[in-house]
């Protein structure tokens, strides 16, 4: 069995495009996974990035922004609007822009390590 490039996988998930074939789309919505590549046909329906992608992304701006706070906290001491009006819409901004490329990155991650039914030799498997 053919070993699948491991980190063009996961760059090609990342930019929303097809583990295989780096053409089709991944999504179909924002969040949504297209059961097939639109362009190759590989099938995508297998992944399972349902849980981490979020756990992921909260830890990553979880402490991104606390880390943030606490300097300017420290350096500035500003009023407690002024943290609320700057982290908390930093945090929505950066929990939407990283959830996609993020959850693209894991089913690249899942496709290259043939995880799930994406192993053509496992029960279900078809790819």
């Amino acid at each position: 069995m053919n070993d699948r490039p491991l980190f063009e996988a996961m760059t090609r998930g990342m930019m929303g495009r097809c583990p295989n074939c780096g053409t089709g789309a991944l999504f179909n919505g924002f969040l949504a996974v297209n059961d097939h590549c639109p362009v190759c046909g590989e099938a995508l329906y297998h992944h399972r990035a349902d849980d981490a992608p979020p756990y992921i992304v909260m830890s990553f701006v979880g402490i991104f922004v606390i880390g943030v706070m606490f300097y300017v906290e420290i350096a500035y001491e500003p009023a407690l609007w002024v943290h609320a009006v700057i982290f908390l819409p930093m945090t929505v901004i950066l929990s939407l822009v990283l959830l996609r490329p993020t959850k693209g990155v894991m089913i690249g991650l899942q496709w290259a390590k043939r995880m799930h039914g994406f192993n053509p030799n496992s029960p279900g498997g078809d790819a």
